[in-house]
């Protein structure tokens, strides 16, 4: 991408050369996330340009700078696109290769700075990547689709989540955005972790009834709109939830996200997790009087991904149940296009 209204397009562009703290990969698979071509057409905020994109994927260490202790050369790894300045007093962090700044959102000129260095995302045939933000997958050579490994990243960000709000065996979990990848993802962990019952909220229902189909512990609410008759038909399905997931993306109100709000039992957790862009109206004192505790969560620490790899590895997480749809480099356009119509456990890898 080489300006805000260039579009993406296929480009012959030079190879990335290592550099200090970082590490050449050959890529191997990226998940094109759903709302990429809204992206693209500067819908999510900005980013250095000219740009190779791709926020995270599966790749294979080709270099590293001698520096670089993380992952070595044969590695398979996965690119989770978090850079951290690590400063504790003042964290810096920002997305490489994509949009997305943490704290409150604001570019700074430290994030400014992450992102102008690192340009090189996975969404081509080699990439370019900090030694921060790659995780060495132990045993991945043996895994039989490296394409479905491209979800592991999205799985990352939804397990944080289910880790901040403390899931255990036997707790009931609501998920609001379930038919979103992300909210799959979520649904897909909460089974994992044990969860007795997963009330997977979302509006589409053809995703819901394909979530219903995992396990017969998922339970699936279908959203109206109304904030009052979601929350009872939340409640409804399992009793009131141990902990409330939310997952939306951008939605046109907060209604759905409180409607999962209302759902929660006295002493639950509500981890935010998605893309909602609206104000809450939380209550003080019902949130006082119900002791519950609010969590955000924002992208996925590296001891949650190797976790899930663990899981996934030994088949405690099983990726044959995700629909991939496979393309290549040749044409960006119909790719998004292709992309923007996958959700749940539907997704669109490049293998470039």
């Amino acid at each position: 991408m080489t300006a805000l209204d260039s579009g993406l397009h296929l480009a012959d562009v030079p190879e990335p050369r290592l550099r200090g703290g970082g590490a050449t990969l050959d890529v191997l698979a990226a998940m094109i996330p759903a709302y990429t071509a809204n992206l693209v057409a500067g819908g999510r905020g900005g980013f250095p340009k000219p740009i190779v994109l791709g926020p995270g994927g599966i790749a294979r260490v080709t270099a590293t700078a001698d520096d670089v202790f993380a992952v070595q050369p044969g590695d398979i790894a996965v690119a989770t696109a978090i850079f951290r300045s690590n400063r504790t007093d003042d964290a810096q962090e920002a997305l490489l290769g994509w949009t997305g700044i943490g704290g409150d959102g604001r570019p700074t000129p430290t994030t400014d700075r992450m992102r102008d260095i690192w340009r090189d995302g996975l969404f081509a045939e080699r990439a370019l990547q900090p030694e921060r933000t790659l995780v060495a997958l132990p045993g991945a050579d043996a895994y039989p689709a490296p394409e479905r490994l491209a979800f592991l990243p999205w799985l990352s960000i939804a397990g944080e989540g289910i880790e901040r709000a403390g899931v255990r065996p036997g707790h009931t979990v609501g998920v609001v955005g379930a038919t979103g990848q992300l909210g799959a993802a979520a649904v897909l962990l909460a089974l994992a972790r044990g969860a007795a019952a997963v009330v997977a909220v979302g509006r589409n229902r053809t995703t819901l009834d394909a979530l219903a189909g995992l396990d017969p512990r998922v339970l699936t609410v279908p959203l109206s709109g109304d904030r009052a008759a979601d929350a009872r038909a939340i409640r409804a399905a399992a009793g009131p939830l141990d902990a409330v997931i939310d997952t939306l993306g951008m939605v046109p109100g907060p209604e759905p996200t409180m409607a999962g709000y209302d759902a929660i039992r006295t002493d639950g957790t509500w981890v935010l997790v998605g893309g909602v862009r609206h104000e809450l109206p939380i209550p003080y004192h019902d949130l006082m009087h119900r002791r519950l505790t609010v969590r955000g969560s924002w992208m996925g620490q590296d001891t949650t991904v190797r976790e899930i790899w663990s899981m996934i590895r030994h088949g405690v997480v099983d990726l044959s149940v995700l629909d991939v749809t496979v393309v290549g480099l040749a044409d960006p356009a119909a790719a998004l296009s292709t992309a923007a119509d996958a959700h749940g456990l539907n997704v669109v890898v490049l293998v470039p």
